[in-house]
Order: C-alpha cells, then structure tokens, then sequence
C-alpha cells in the first residue's frame, strides 16, 4: 500500500523489516484502546512489536508540550507546530533502526495528527506538511472515524486543551482534506471487539508484506 504523499527510500535494499502501522482519529475515537490491544495480539503471535505515542512526553521537547497541552503554558501556535514537529524528530532514527532490526511500530498519533490540529488553528497546511517533510511514512494509516459529537459524549473528554468540540470539528474537516486512497478507515462507533479484529486483519496483512522487504519510504517528499 503507497500513498502519493511518500517516496521510496533509494535505500531500501529489500531485506525483512517491521511495519510502521500509525492510528490516527479525534481525541477520543480508540486510538490508544485499539493500539494497546493490537500490541498484544502482534506479540500473541511473536512478532516484535512496540507501542509509539506522540507527542512522546518523555523528552526534552516533549515535556514543554505537555505542559503546554494540559494548559500550563502559552505558546504561539507556530511554535506549538514545530515543537509537535521536533518531537517526531528526536525519534525518527531509534523510529529506522527500529524497523530495520524487525520491530514492528504501532504509533498512536504521527505527522497527520500535526498537519490537522494546527491547519485547524487556521495555519497554513503546506506550512504545516514542511516540517514533516523526510520522516518516514508509515507502512499503513488506519483511521478510526467518528463523529466529533460522539466522541464528545465518551469519559474523560475535555481534559486537555484541544477536547472542545467546536474545534474537534475543524480537526475533523482538516483529516478530511490529508487522507487519500491509502489509509484504512475503520467506523469508531462499533463495539471495541469489532474494532479490534479489523485492525487484526489489516496490521497482519501490512507486517507480512514488510517482512517480504518492502522499502521504507518517506513523508511528503515528491
């Protein structure tokens, strides 16, 4: 599966690797439910497999993102882009190594998520895509669809700085606008269970062909 936003890596030289398999959707459509679960299941099977979520608040960078999400802390939206932006950054070589040793990288949240919360500020989406640009693309995008009503309605919503339904709508919009052709879309609305073995079956699917050596590609690079 390619989408017309990524490159191959003139690298890749067609050796087993892991799958780059990236959960995208509103604040709290699943993602990290179905991500959870869909690492137990790869590793039920035996594959190396590991749970990625950005922003990662574990580093230097993404400690001023926390603060920043949980409202503590006032940041132009600009900055508050490259920031999300660098966040990816500091991992993108562990992220290669990664998947070149065999691991396979389930990642809650990637480069869409910033593309479509900050063009849903009202920043410029080519603007946003630029810093983007070179990391690598994920093997598959699955996006779980839900309306930004619903989502609403589930626990714990409202917690952070984004969880306002007037702008989950535009995030929304903004969603509409990346995905093309390539990304699976899953309805978010259906039992968790029903959720859990589609996404079995695509991820499966996406791991067997990056075991055959399909080349890693990149972000937005054509």
């Amino acid at each position: 599966m390619e989408s017309y936003n990524n490159c191959d890596s003139r690298s890749g030289n067609g050796d087993s690797r892991g799958a780059l398999v990236v959960l995208e959707g509103l604040d709290r459509c699943g993602k990290s439910t179905q991500s959870g679960r869909l690492l137990t299941y790869l590793k039920g099977l035996g594959h190396s497999t590991e749970l990625w979520r950005f922003p990662d608040r574990t580093t230097s960078v993404g400690q001023m993102i926390s603060s920043y999400l949980s409202s503590q802390s006032q940041l132009d939206d600009h900055t508050v882009h490259l920031l999300f932006s660098a966040n990816r950054w500091e991992k993108r070589s562990l992220m290669e190594r990664k998947l070149k040793s065999g691991t396979t990288l389930i990642v809650d949240r990637y480069s869409y998520s910033g593309v479509a919360f900050s063009s849903a500020k009202g920043l410029d989406i080519d603007w946003c895509k630029a810093p983007e640009i070179g990391l690598l693309a994920p093997d598959m995008v699955v996006y779980l669809n839900i309306p930004p009503e619903k989502a609403a309605e589930r626990g714990g919503y409202g917690d952070e700085r984004y969880e306002k339904l007037e702008f989950q709508r535009k995030v929304s919009h903004s969603y509409q606008v990346l995905h093309d052709a390539s990304w699976k879309m899953i309805d978010a609305c259906q039992p968790i269970e029903d959720i859990e073995k589609q996404l079995q079956e695509m991820v499966s699917d996406c791991v067997r062909i990056c075991q055959k050596g399909k080349p890693l590609s990149f972000l937005w690079s054509c």
